[in-house]
């Protein structure tokens, strides 16, 4: 069983990859949320340089947050202090974007971006438009060892809609999806399958992540314990985190479970009350994936927690990763959250006995 996990970088969060590496996890992805998080470099820096095994990936790098240039260096950087170990995962930005009031990047951008991040880490001289001029560029001097393009960083692209699907399939990319049950993660992955396949590609080739964020609950706990609500509060709340800015910047493109309607309508009263009017998501986005806000707390009920979370006993989680693997899912990605004892050991557990 293949199994990592997305961490929300802190500068000490290399403890939590070390911690992840002797629990059997495979690969640690960081989030590239610049106005919440250490900035993702410098995390798997710290990260390189205390581990050994684990894969250390950008979990996902956004394209507007630094030049393409800048980012491949600074990959093929990490290549050297931790050869053969690192991946290079984008997508066109949700959190790091709409917290500082930006929509997602263009798809046609960030495939760009991607030809001349891969380009460069290929030792290839390549043109590249920026500042209004086309010019050529190269790594100048990789042989000196400060950075290692001799070992290749495999590519992932995080997709949920049927463009975003497509350019994944005609790069033959591996792909991120998020899910939030199975469901829901079983749709995706027939929905990737289908633009793998139009691509010509063998469906057996598709390496396909998916990342949970839920809870394993203990004897004696419901879907609203405490320890329930502080684990798996935060991600359940990404929902409408997004739904709330709808108007503004767009969705998910993910359908709205009739269930869920009344509790958007609690939050989006929250929302509306957050000043200034034109920058509530100042204020929508703090906590993103690690804690709840105290005006969250009413919200973000056991309903919730169940409709949009991997929260369950450990034999019915199982029964879901199983599920999710057989249809096709190679990679399970855990959220590690923000300084959850225990959390890791336990869904360690539950991931490797399925």
């Amino acid at each position: 069983m293949d199994f990592g996990i997305f961490v929300p970088p802190l500068a000490d969060s290399w403890k939590m990859v070390q911690r992840a590496e002797a629990l059997g996890y495979s690969r640690a992805w960081f989030y590239d949320t610049q106005m919440l998080n250490t900035e993702i470099f410098v995390a798997m820096t710290a990260a390189a340089l205390n581990t050994s095994k684990i894969r250390l990936a950008t979990g996902v790098l956004i394209p507007s947050n630094r030049i393409a240039p800048v980012a491949a260096s600074a990959l093929a950087s990490l290549n050297a202090l931790a050869p053969g170990r690192i991946d290079f995962g984008i997508s066109t930005g949700f959190t790091a974007r709409r917290s500082i009031g930006l929509g997602p990047v263009k798809l046609a951008a960030m495939e760009e971006y991607i030809r001349v991040v891969c380009g460069l880490l290929a030792g290839e001289t390549l043109e590249w438009d920026n500042e209004e001029k086309r010019q050529r560029i190269r790594f100048l001097d990789p042989e000196i060892g400060a950075i290692n393009l001799r070992d290749p960083i495999p590519l992932h692209i995080s997709a949920f809609g049927p463009k975003g699907r497509a350019l994944t399939a005609r790069l033959g990319a591996g792909w991120i999806n998020s899910a939030a049950h199975v469901a829901h993660g079983k749709a995706g992955i027939e929905a990737m399958h289908e633009s793998w396949r139009a691509a010509g590609r063998n469906a057996a080739s598709l390496q396909a992540s998916v990342l949970l964020s839920g809870c394993v609950m203990q004897e004696g706990e419901t879907l609203d314990s405490p320890r329930v609500r502080e684990i798996a509060g935060p991600p359940a709340m990404i929902a409408l985190h997004s739904l709330a800015e709808r108007e503004a910047f767009g969705d998910l493109g993910r359908p709205i479970a009739p269930a869920l309607v009344p509790i958007i309508e609690r939050y989006r009263q929250v929302y509306e009350a957050y000043t200034p009017a034109e920058a509530r998501y100042l204020s929508n986005h703090r906590g993103h994936l690690m804690y709840l806000r105290p005006e969250e707390a009413p919200v973000c009920n056991a309903e919730l927690i169940g409709m949009m979370t991997f929260t369950a006993g450990k034999a019915e989680l199982r029964d879901r990763v199983r599920a999710l693997r057989d249809a096709g899912y190679t990679h399970f990605g855990i959220n590690a959250g923000f300084g959850n004892s225990g959390h890791l050991e336990q869904w360690a557990e539950v991931l490797s006995g399925v």
